[in-house]
This record gives structure tokens, C-alpha cells and sequence, in this order.
């Protein structure tokens, strides 16, 4: 059973959040806005927020620039991973993962079946690993972004949790790096 283990201090972890659309604006963004919320009343820091068109090649790109940001530890964006034509976001994230989370996605549809029923199988939403950065990809609504993050994120990016977490492994993203 996980918990907040109170002993533990608090650590904040860096999130950047990144709109995949070819419609929505600074102004109309509710999904973004949603994420934006969450992180900042969960005490984490927001740091990055874009929008960028539904383009294989632009999302993947910001999310390697992001990767290699230093001041960034998660990117979590929102948008295209439908099943459409224009839904590529989660093709630019395996593009750029080096480890995928596959948990991530089956829980994340574990959590949509009890909200949507069925309909949680149009979903592709996924999480992986890459350059020491932990990177989400969650679909376009504000309800889908509300449930990942209250029933997974909130957690995982929460140094307290027990029995284990994200953020309490984040300095060992890249020790296969380190020179032996």
C-alpha cells in the first residue's frame, strides 16, 4: 500500500509542460493550465511551459532541448496521443526515450477505465526516461491530465511516497554514464 511517509522531507522536482496542438493558445489552453495548477500546488516548479504544433519532428525536438536542460528534471506534455493522423506525440516521445515506463501507460488506463469505461483503450498515453529526465505524455483533456496527475503523478513525483518513487531515483537516471 503506498503512503506519504511524514519523516521525509518535501523536494521539489522542476517540471516543465508542453501543449501539442494545432488550435490552442496561451489564452485557451485548459489542459496546460490545469497541469500548471497541479504543480504548483503540489510545492513543485514549473520550468518551461510551450505550445507546439502536432509536428513528429518539433515535438521531439523540444523535448531533447528540454532533456538537456539541466534546470529541468520532468517534462510532462499534453496533447496528440490519440489515434488520429495528427496525433504523433507519443511516436517524438519514443523518439527520444532511452528507457520506456511501460507501467506508466497500463496504469494510466487502469485509472481512465474507472472514469470513461471503455473508451480508456483510444488513449496512448506513455512515460519514459531519457538524458536524467523523466517525460510523460498524456492526452489533450483537462480530465485526462487531472486523473494522471491526482492518481499518479502527485505521487511518484513526491519524494515522501513509499514504497518507492520517482524522485528518489532521479540522481541515478544517467549513472550508466559515469566514468568507471
Amino acid at each position: 500500500m503506498s503512503r506519504i511517509d511524514d519523516s521525509r522531507d518535501f523536494v521539489p522536482v522542476r517540471i516543465a509542460v508542453l501543449t501539442v496542438s494545432d488550435t490552442r493558445t496561451a489564452a485557451d489552453d485548459r489542459s496546460g493550465d490545469t497541469l500548471v495548477a497541479r504543480i504548483e500546488a503540489a510545492g513543485h516548479i514549473l520550468a518551461g511551459r510551450e505550445i507546439v504544433s502536432d509536428d513528429r519532428a518539433l515535438i521531439a525536438e523540444r523535448l531533447r532541448l528540454w532533456c538537456a536542460d539541466p534546470q529541468i528534471d520532468v517534462v510532462i506534455s499534453t496533447g496528440g496521443t490519440g489515434l488520429t493522423g495528427r496525433d504523433v506525440t507519443v511516436e517524438a516521445h519514443r523518439d527520444v526515450y532511452e528507457k520506456e515506463i511501460d507501467a506508466f501507460g497500463t496504469v494510466f488506463t487502469m485509472v481512465s477505465m474507472a472514469k470513461i469505461g471503455t473508451s480508456a483503450v483510444q488513449s496512448r498515453a506513455t512515460g519514459g526516461v531519457a538524458h536524467g529526465t523523466y517525460l510523460f505524455a498524456l492526452p489533450g483533456s483537462t480530465g485526462a491530465c487531472k486523473d494522471a496527475w491526482d492518481e499518479i503523478l502527485v505521487l511518484q513525483l513526491d519524494y515522501r511516497h513509499r514504497p518507492c518513487n520517482f524522485v528518489e531515483i532521479l540522481p541515478r537516471l544517467e549513472e550508466h554514464r559515469r566514468r568507471k
